[in-house]
């Protein structure tokens, strides 16, 4: 049974720093894409980051690039989202997920198979 489990998240001030893990089980993730979402209260969810297989390629929506940054450790099965130079618009629950067997990153949530239940993350002004 695959399970993905993510922690690190809590209240911080604006212009503070966070990082996210997930660990993930039930399968090798290796071959597998895995990415960040967020969901805001009243909007759906969207993309933050992707990460390619062997961690190699990376993939930012608009709005964290520069600021957040997606990494691997495939030994651990756990995948990593430092955000630094939060925002109040930064706040939000944030999932990690899995996009089995995939070749190429993807930011579409319809392709990502294995989500983790999210952790909030607040961000004061």
């Amino acid at each position: 049974q695959v399970q993905l489990v993510e922690s690190g998240g809590g209240l911080v001030q604006a212009g503070g720093s966070l990082r996210l893990s997930c660990a993930a089980s039930g399968r090798t993730f290796s071959s597998d894409v895995m990415g960040w979402f967020r969901q805001a209260p009243g909007k759906e969810r969207e993309f933050v980051a992707a990460i390619s297989r062997s961690g190699g390629r990376t993939n930012y929506a608009d709005s964290v690039k520069g600021r957040f940054t997606i990494s691997r450790d495939n030994a651990k099965n756990t995948v990593y989202l430092q955000m630094n130079s939060l925002k109040p618009a930064d706040t939000a629950v944030y999932y990690c997920a899995v996009a089995v067997l995939r070749p190429v990153i993807t930011a579409r949530p319809s392709d990502y198979d294995y989500w983790g239940q999210g952790t909030q993350v607040t961000v004061s002004s």
